[in-house]
């Protein structure tokens, strides 16, 4: 279970910016910092699947750092299985698994390498490693370039082999940037095939998206999040209702225009 309550981040501009008048219209911006993430709360228990909705630039990726521990939040709680992740982020960080938008793979070194390197960090017993290694190459299906060096990779190869960095210590919580981004389509289902086995084995994980087909499929709780603020936290179910015809594109677009109407209300 990950509990998140009020999270907020701002990030300090420079004394010499000049705000454009779009800008100078978005709620996020004070005289002297940009509010990235301004009150986001949600939870994804044992089992769940969370998926991470929202405009670009919305504060998904703020967010998603801030859990992973990357980033320090100005306010609001973290809890991981009771552990407070502000209070004592290196014992959390062993808990987590956490995937970047950016893969930050070792160009020099191969998938297997680069897998085993954060294997050992993470302590790991060279059997142990092993043994994962060669389960998670077969679950992502990876044997055919376990030897390839990163710089000579695709990019479907890049993010199977980031994932399996992020999980070969086996976390309690996987949290995940747009795994899905850019990838063919056999390689989109190998990834949302492997978050299914994640949601099996009772790990939760909270993944941000664009793919509401991925929401579909895999989602129990649902979060949108919308200049800095969670405008939406609840059940797949719950969501679907914001919808007539339980359309969840337009049930987003309706969590959206809500959203819009009260910061409008609210600066007025």
């Amino acid at each position: 279970m990950i509990e998140i309550q009020d999270l907020a981040k701002a990030f300090a501009l420079s004394k010499n910016n000049k705000l454009s008048d779009t800008e100078k219209q978005d709620v996020r911006y004070s005289k002297d910092a940009f509010h990235s993430v301004r009150s986001v709360s949600f939870s994804c228990g044992s089992g769940e699947v969370l998926g991470l909705l929202g405009p670009n630039g919305a504060g998904k990726t703020t967010t998603l750092r801030m859990l992973s521990t990357a980033l320090k939040p100005d306010a609001g709680s973290v809890l991981l299985n009771g552990v407070d992740v502000l209070k004592q982020p290196v014992k959390a960080r062993q808990q987590i698994g956490f995937l970047s938008a950016d893969t930050g793979l070792y160009g020099k070194l191969t998938a297997y390498e680069n897998i085993a390197y954060f294997g050992r960090l993470h302590g790991m017993s060279e059997q142990a490693l092993k043994q994962r290694i060669d389960e998670l190459f077969t679950l992502l299906n990876m044997h055919d370039f376990a030897n390839r060096r990163a710089d000579n990779m695709s990019t479907g190869m890049k993010q199977k082999t980031a994932i399996a960095r992020a999980v070969v210590h086996s976390p309690k919580v996987v949290i995940l940037d747009e795994p899905t981004t850019g990838l063919d389509i056999m390689t989109v289902q190998t990834v949302l095939d492997f978050i299914k086995g994640l949601k099996a084995a009772g790990t939760p994980v909270i993944f941000s998206t664009h793919h509401l087909d991925e929401v579909a499929s895999l989602c129990d709780r649902v979060v949108v999040i919308d200049k800095g603020i969670s405008a939406f936290s609840g059940d797949i179910a719950q969501f679907k209702t914001l919808s007539d015809k339980g359309d969840l594109r337009q049930a987003f677009l309706s969590v959206l225009k809500g959203s819009q109407q009260l910061q409008q209300q609210g600066a007025a």
